[in-house]
Parts: structure tokens; C-alpha cells; sequence
């Protein structure tokens, strides 16, 4: 597998309708993505002192997160919204080889910061709420 661009992990977000079009979040420098599973453990005394785990079982999510400049686009209105109103909207995760994930997340939590004489600068945490699907 070829490396691939940083600059190409994208996260995106949908624009409410029910047949969903997603718009790429401006201003965004960083994006993370964490695939997160906590097992169920079933391990018993014919396990030979090794823990064994219940396949397809337990909780799974994933978290995204992201740092970038604010500019003031409409997507990056739509996330600020969607933060104080604690609502949870679709988005999407688009990487340069053509892989996109898609899935509804809530804002966990969106940052303001700002220096003097410097740019207005954000960082957002998203929480995924239902399935998250490779498409």
C-alpha cells in the first residue's frame, strides 16, 4: 500500500436532507480518526489461564477529531449549531486511496482559540451514535 497524503483525510459533513450531500469542512489542518472496541470477555477455567474474547460482541465506536483554521464556512457554521445543540447529523470520512466511511456522529466538543495579531483557530471532537460503514 502507497503512502498517502495527510492533506487528503478529509472529513465532510451532510447537509440535513434526507438524501444526504456532503460538504467538505473547510479551514481543518488536522483529522484523527479512532476505530475504538471494548470486548466482552468469556473466559472460563478450561481457558488455560488465557483470556479469551466473544467475537463480534461488545461496544464499538469511533471517534474523529480535528484542528484547523476558523473561516467562517457554512459547514463550519453547521458543526458550531450542532455543537450547542447537542443534535447528531451524518458525516463522512473521505482518505485519498477512494475509501470514504460514513456514519452519524455528535459533537463532543468544539474549541475556539485565538491569539492576539494571529487566526482564529478550532478544534472539534465527534462521538459516533449508530453504525459507522466502510462505502
Amino acid at each position: 500500500m502507497a503512502a498517502e497524503k495527510g492533506s487528503a483525510f478529509l472529513l465532510k459533513i451532510g447537509d440535513g436532507e434526507s438524501s444526504v450531500a456532503y460538504t467538505t469542512i473547510a479551514g481543518l489542518r488536522t483529522t484523527q480518526m479512532s476505530i475504538n472496541g471494548e470486548p466482552v470477555a468469556i473466559t472460563s477455567k478450561d481457558s488455560g489461564g488465557w483470556r479469551q474474547l466473544l467475537s463480534g460482541a461488545g461496544v464499538r465506536s469511533v471517534s474523529v477529531s480535528g484542528a484547523g483554521v476558523f473561516t467562517g464556512s457554512d459547514a463550519e457554521m453547521r458543526i458550531k449549531n450542532h455543537a450547542l445543540g447537542g443534535i447528531i447529523d451524518a458525516y463522512e470520512l473521505s482518505f485519498e486511496g477512494g475509501e470514504r466511511m460514513q456514519g452519524d456522529f455528535l459533537v463532543a466538543r468544539l474549541d475556539y482559540s485565538g491569539d492576539y495579531n494571529g487566526e482564529r483557530s478550532y478544534t472539534l471532537s465527534l462521538e459516533s451514535s449508530g453504525a459507522v460503514a466502510s462505502v
